[in-house]
């Protein structure tokens, strides 16, 4: 029997706050994790980061933004 993979979203609290930083973020972590949907909504108050993709390395997003001076923790209710 063939296993179908199946994609994981994780969800971040960012204190990103312009569309100019968001972009820049996304251009980083698409270069890291190509084959990922990634955005914002700065929208939210948590200004939430949404990652999905197969194989995500929360540690490595964590401290890729934090390089660029973004704060950025794993969501958790």
């Amino acid at each position: 029997m063939m296993r179908t993979a199946r994609t994981t979203v994780e969800i971040f609290k960012t204190d990103v706050t312009d569309a100019t930083t968001a972009d820049s973020c996304i251009l980083v972590l698409s270069h890291h994790f190509p084959n990922t949907h990634i955005n914002f909504d700065l929208e939210d108050c948590d200004r939430i980061l949404r990652v999905e993709g197969y194989h995500i390395n929360i540690r490595k997003i964590i401290d890729l933004l934090a390089a660029m001076e973004v704060c950025c923790s794993l969501y958790t209710d």
